[in-house]
């Protein structure tokens, strides 16, 4: 175990955005959540091996479209809603773990473990950013008589008031409610759900999830301190050699389809040379000429080397100078529910594309981690 600092905090926003794949929250909120959880105290990152074999573990998240207008999610919100969470159930709940890597994601829980003293696992629903709580859910979904709870807190105070929802039933449905419910709520909420067996977290999640994007953010801020015209070739490269990507293309970005937030979504298609990026408020494919290049859980990355961080779907800008960037998922660490049939089903319904015909079937979630 060990404590987080305001340090592992920036490198933690840093790495996360990369990890974002264009969604995954918000820069400047990672930055005031983990300002705010070191300075409050020290968060505890723990690794799987390191807690009592009996203990529960929360998955902490928020929840909705980073492009909606109206979002609004204070700190204390994330901490309400796991102690809502932990009312509701009746199993000693003593670590949480974020649903994904990403710009805030990847700092989730650490405000909670500030505040109540739960640990932060070392592990994620995903490695990278998703749009749906499916694909983060552990494969629970799957999971024959598990019966979900899932807690929302927060909402846009001046236009709706504190929200707070206790749920219960199963994945698939307990999902969807809450997605309705962070549009309704002004765009994003924060939650706390799904309390589960460490040993199924150990079996099912994608570990060293959180080292990964605290050393992936070291490496990049030490890239950019760099002088000169390398500069930028230093910061792409420091990212494709802590993940193992390749660069697939560079230059302007396009919006071959435009951005269009509905349904707690953020839909659109980018282009960047002869390569189209459909995206559902995460990067999902790259294509090409009619063939398909990377699928998620492929890890797929848009780089801005001029700003020095990886360009989220909300900021990017038409004729933006970008570096496309995409790792093979098994590259990286696999969680059950990134390969999980019914989340790729659903994602396919979404976006009108094809995910299960690609799913590599190779990948075994929960058994390669990654190791800093």
């Amino acid at each position: 175990m060990r404590e987080l600092t305001q340090e592992d905090a920036i490198h933690g926003v840093l790495g996360g955005g990369v990890l974002a794949c264009g969604g995954g929250g918000w820069k400047h909120h990672g930055e005031l959540m983990g300002r705010m959880a070191t300075e409050l105290n020290r968060p505890v990152l723990a690794s799987v091996d390191e807690l009592p074999e009996d203990s529960w573990v929360a998955t902490v998240t928020a929840i909705g479209a980073p492009a909606a207008k109206n979002w609004e999610i204070r700190p204390i919100d994330y901490v309400h809603a796991l102690q809502e969470l932990i009312k509701a159930t009746d199993v000693p709940i003593s670590a949480v773990m974020t649903a994904q890597n990403g710009y805030s994601t990847t700092l989730n829980g650490w405000i909670q473990s500030s505040v109540l003293g739960v640990k932060v696992l070392d592990v994620a629903g995903d490695v990278r950013a998703h749009p749906t709580g499916k694909l983060g859910s552990l494969g629970l979904a799957e999971r024959e008589g598990y019966v979900a709870t899932q807690v929302v807190s927060g909402g846009n105070r001046a236009l709706h008031g504190h929200f707070l929802s206790v749920n219960k039933g199963t994945i698939n449905t307990c999902d969807d409610v809450l997605r309705d419910i962070s549009v309704r709520t002004g765009g994003f909420i924060a939650a706390a759900r799904n309390p589960v067996e460490l040993s199924y977290v150990k079996e099912n999640a994608a570990h060293g999830s959180i080292s990964l994007a605290l050393d992936l953010g070291r490496d990049m801020a030490a890239a950019l301190r760099k002088r000169g015209a390398g500069k930028q070739e230093a910061f792409v490269q420091a990212v494709v050699e802590r993940l193992g990507g390749t660069v697939v293309s560079s230059g302007p970005l396009g919006f071959e389809v435009p951005t269009d937030t509905h349904g707690g979504w953020d839909h659109g298609t980018f282009r960047i040379g002869d390569f189209t990026v459909p995206y559902l408020n995460e990067y999902m494919a790259i294509e090409s000429g009619g063939e398909r290049i990377a699928t998620y859980p492929d890890t797929i990355i848009i780089l801005d080397p001029k700003l020095g961080e990886a360009v989220a779907v909300k900021d990017a800008y038409e004729g933006e100078d970008v570096v496309l960037v995409s790792v093979p998922a098994s590259a990286l660490p696999v969680s059950s529910s990134a390969i999980d049939e019914s989340g790729l089903a659903e994602i396919e319904q979404i976006m009108d594309i094809d995910f299960l015909k690609y799913r590599d079937s190779g990948l075994v979630g929960g058994t390669v981690g990654y190791v800093s």
